[in-house]
């Protein structure tokens, strides 16, 4: 577990991002969880794509079974 410096800056409140923990953006967005909060690039798309990643190969696999089209009529 990384340890970050919070401090006061002016009326707000900041943290100070080790190297590897930063992030070449202007924004970002902020999520509370029970355990505190997360901050998510503005970009959500690749936090997404990283979390596809990290999928098992056999997330969606052969195992899946996909039940049959149900056919309705429709009345305009």
């Amino acid at each position: 577990m990384t340890i970050a410096k919070v401090f006061q800056s002016g009326a707000d409140q900041a943290i100070r991002l080790p190297d590897d923990y930063r992030m070449n953006v202007e924004e970002v967005y902020l999520k509370r969880t029970p355990e505190g909060f997360m901050v998510i690039p503005r970009d959500p798309w690749e936090v997404f794509f990283e979390g596809v990643e990290e999928l098992s190969d056999g997330f969606l696999g052969e195992g899946r079974v996909q039940p049959p089209v149900e056919r309705r009529n429709w009345k305009s």
